[in-house]
């Protein structure tokens, strides 16, 4: 089993940044061979993916949020980052962290799930 934990969501205003954190941890889990990701899910939406990285360090982001979110990983520390800036209203969502073996981009089909962390863009 993979546990991962989100970090730093809370409320900014628009135009703020903010950066999320999540921790990876398991009796299996070797954080460097996995491909991790950032989705979120706002009211009434459907979850979407946001930023996907691989072993590599090659990313992927949805168009909504290229040149705004910088997603980054740090294995030393089994840490996956999503530095987001010039935040507007519509990322107001729950952003869940999410990780598997097999690269899946900004697809839904990754195995283990972080339990979600709040981020409210307010105007």
């Amino acid at each position: 089993q993979v546990q991962l934990v989100e970090s730093g969501g809370g409320s900014v205003q628009a135009g703020g940044s903010l950066r999320l954190s999540c921790v990876g941890s398991g009796d299996t889990y070797t954080y460097r061979t996995y491909s991790m990701a950032w989705f979120r899910q706002a009211p009434g939406k459907r979850r979407e993916g946001v930023a996907a990285i691989d072993p590599n360090g090659v990313t992927a982001y949805a168009d909504s949020v290229k040149g705004r979110f910088t997603i980054s990983r740090d294995n030393a520390k089994n840490t996956l980052y999503l530095q987001m800036s010039s935040l507007k209203l519509d990322d107001t969502a729950i952003y869940y962290c999410a990780a598997d073996r097999i690269w899946r981009y900004l697809y839904e089909g990754y195995q283990y799930w972080g339990q979600g962390i709040q981020v409210t863009v307010s105007s």
